[in-house]
């Protein structure tokens, strides 16, 4: 199977990990870098999102493990890739470059799993970068 996971450059301070694309867009709002209309957005995308996607229980107890989440190339994660245009418009509006990690390797120790994503802990270094493939989404 493969997995791909959407992020930006930066290193998350929690994990130590590529920033993924939610919470990219969340630091964006609570930056108060949105308008008042795209802060509304973001919150209506949320609400949407937390009842299509199921969040992994750990996110609760504030990510004690630092995992980091990858969508499955299925048809539910292709899916909801495809639904976070909201998204990636901010992330473009506001000069946020993001990336698409690929790989066909479980990319670490699985802790969750459902049907649009799985999520790791101790990510394989190994497979940097023989086996991740990494392209900028424009």
């Amino acid at each position: 199977m493969k997995y791909f996971r959407v992020h930006t450059s930066d290193i998350a301070y929690l994990t130590q990990q590529p920033r993924g694309i939610f919470t990219t867009v969340g630091k964006l709002v609570d930056s108060k870098i949105l308008t008042d209309e795209e802060t509304a957005e973001y919150w209506r995308q949320r609400e949407y999102f937390e009842k299509v996607l199921p969040v992994p229980p750990f996110y609760k107890d504030g990510n004690p493990d630092h995992a980091i989440t990858w969508f499955k190339d299925t048809e539910q994660g292709r899916d909801i890739w495809n639904q976070l245009t909201f998204y990636r418009q901010m992330c473009s509006k506001y000069g946020v470059q993001l990336y698409k990690t690929e790989t066909e390797e479980i990319p670490g120790e699985i802790i969750y799993e459902d049907d649009f994503q799985i999520a790791v802990i101790n990510p394989k270094e190994t497979n940097r970068p023989a086996e991740l493939v990494s392209t900028f989404i424009e």
